[in-house]
């Protein structure tokens, strides 16, 4: 196989689901490719820009298919369904959102994407400076959010061991000195985080509204 920078890329993001982000080395994606490291380095020259590359194609996925909003579609649906893809997309990949967070993508469906929703967002009548800032709160959270989620899953500790147990943290908060907390743990370690983002994906969107309507 020939190999380049997307299918060195794509073969990452492959083993990615069987050895987790801290496991992923450029050694064992070699290894995988039937080559010798340093053939790698020819394509993406550090392990950053494996990650750069990576999270591009997670982007590209979670953007394929969107399509431009509908007439009369509000800009709270609009954001509310990419945030909720993003989310879906990250989640097919073991550590897929700690991949994405603080790396660069510069594929032109990512600025598809910025510019549809810069349109959207100025027709709705938020100013320039709004509509370039307001969504990355959003896209901000969407990736902390699902570290987050995906951390809670206890994939990084030994079988059985997963500290984010809801009945692990109701056993071992003290009742009688956090008793609001004992009370609460099942909200807290909310058992459908489905339902937890969209709770935060509606209070960033009311604050949104609450920003527009003050400028």
């Amino acid at each position: 196989m020939k190999i380049n920078a997307d299918v060195i890329a794509r073969t990452s993001l492959r083993l990615l689901n069987e050895v987790g982000l801290d496991g992923l080395t450029m050694r064992l994606v070699a290894k995988e490719l039937d080559v010798k490291a340093p053939a790698l380095y020819w394509h993406l020259k550090s392990k950053q820009e494996l990650l750069d590359a990576m999270a591009a194609l997670v982007m590209i996925e979670a953007v394929e298919g969107l399509e431009s909003p509908r007439p009369g579609a509000s800009w709270e649906e609009w954001l509310s369904r990419w945030a909720g893809r993003l989310r879906a997309t990250m989640l097919r990949y073991r550590d897929g959102a700690r991949v994405v967070a603080g790396t660069h993508v510069g594929h032109p469906a990512v600025f598809r994407l910025i510019e549809v929703t810069l349109r959207h967002l100025g027709d709705a009548g938020f100013t320039q400076r709004d509509a370039a800032r307001l969504p990355s709160i959003l896209l901000h959270y969407t990736i902390g959010f699902t570290i987050e989620e995906q951390a809670r899953l206890g994939d990084a500790y030994a079988e059985g061991r997963n500290p984010y147990r809801p009945e692990l943290v109701a056993e071992i908060a003290d009742a009688e000195r956090f008793p609001l907390t004992a009370q609460m743990v099942g909200e807290i370690f909310h058992p459908d985080p489905g339902a937890e983002f969209e709770d935060g994906v509606r209070v960033i969107l009311a604050g949104m509204r609450a920003a527009r309507l003050d400028g």
